[in-house]
């Protein structure tokens, strides 16, 4: 089986629009549930490309696709209505090691962080928002509480336990970075004040790259204190853009308007640099295709990796039965993106570390990838 890359790079994006059933249930045991935070997306690689894909949501439950079994072990992806499409090779990524640890104070490493993708290694060091308990401010797609509640975590996890899990986890499992993130807290710092100890205590311990992703701080100082303690690279999020949708969908976060971010953004990539600095862009929420790409031409100029995903919906918050985008409205965005970003030289591959280096919640990098590709075949002809 040899799939073009074309092929592949559609399947990827249809895969996590609209999820992968699993049919047997030998196959549900196969799958670590859960990725970074409470999401329902499961680490799968689809011919040596690992992506995040949605599985335990209601939309995967109706998905066209699915995995089926060869009598020689080997596991493919199909299309209910059209069984003539190239057969993909498909695995999942298997419970990692470490999550068999208990740190010093007898917390599960697994509560600490969690394995996302192939080798990453992710952690919300606080749990809580001050937004997330109130109706009026909190974002409604966010689910920072639930796996709180359900006991597969704690509120707030301390730099001892966080270096010890990151060791732990890359002499382990081979961990290649780490992405801090977390709730909100109600001071000016915002979160980098917890962000800088957390990855002064990891440095300490590890060789890892970092980013750290916080919103931005009132001061911008944090930067380079955050910078100064071992944070590699940094996110701050905007998710929508559309300042009507955003106070729609974040009516919290949206008291920050895309002016006040673009100024935050200028003062972090003047520390941590170009390519250094990301924003993560869900797309499907009510922002245009056309915006969404002029918002990332603006950032890509000052500097900014515009990492853009397709909204996918979680039980249990206000927009559960929000649909996600199809493939043909994210390839709209992507193709001509991943042409930009490649042209600009600040690629998945140019990050220290974070979301864009990591790119398995997006297929961005493949649409980067193919801009690359078709460079190279310009170029040859050429001469």
């Amino acid at each position: 089986m040899n799939p073009s890359a074309e092929s592949t790079q559609r399947l990827l994006t249809e895969l996590q629009t609209r999820g992968l059933r699993l049919t047997r249930p030998e196959q549900r045991h196969m799958v670590r549930r859960g990725g970074a935070g409470p999401s329902d997306h499961q680490p799968v690689t689809v011919d040596g490309t690992t992506v995040m894909v949605p599985i335990y949501t209601e939309s995967a439950w109706d998905s066209p696709f699915s995995v089926e079994s060869l009598t020689d072990g080997e596991q493919i992806i199909q299309h209910q209505e059209n069984s003539l499409i190239p057969l993909h090779n498909v695995s999942f990524t298997s419970e990692p090691r470490f999550y068999q640890g208990k740190t010093a104070d007898g917390i599960p490493y697994s509560h600490i962080a969690t394995l996302h993708g192939r080798d990453v290694l992710a952690t919300t060091i606080l749990q809580t928002c001050i937004r997330y308990e109130s109706r009026k401010k909190a974002c409604k797609f966010c689910s920072i509480g639930q796996s709180l509640r359900a006991g597969r975590t704690i509120a707030e996890k301390t730099p001892a336990q966080l270096a010890e899990v990151a060791k732990a986890a890359v002499e382990l499992d081979g961990v290649s970075q780490m992405i801090m993130t977390t709730g909100t807290p109600a001071t000016p710092d915002r979160g980098a004040a917890v962000m800088a100890a957390s990855a002064r205590a990891v440095k300490a311990v590890v060789d890892i790259p970092i980013q750290g992703q916080c919103e931005p701080p009132r001061d911008s100082s944090w930067y380079q204190v955050m910078k100064d303690a071992g944070i590699d690279s940094l996110g701050m999020h905007l998710e929508v853009l559309t300042q009507s949708v955003r106070e729609q969908i974040l009516p919290g976060k949206a008291e920050d308007t895309l002016e006040d971010y673009f100024a935050a953004f200028r003062d972090a990539v003047a520390v941590f640099g170009r390519g250094q600095v990301s924003t993560y862009i869900l797309a499907g929420l009510g922002d245009s295709a056309e915006f969404i790409l002029q918002v990332c031409e603006q950032l890509i100029d000052i500097g900014v990796y515009p990492f853009v995903v397709p909204f996918v919906p979680i039980r249990g918050t206000p927009l559960e039965d929000h649909p996600s985008p199809d493939a043909a409205f994210m390839e709209s965005i992507l193709r001509p993106l991943g042409q930009q970003l490649y042209a600009a030289g600040m690629t998945a591959e140019t990050g220290k570390a974070g979301c864009s280096k990591c790119g398995a919640c997006s297929t961005l990098s493949q649409y980067e990838q193919a801009a690359a590709a078709e460079a190279s075949d310009s170029s040859g002809r050429g001469q």
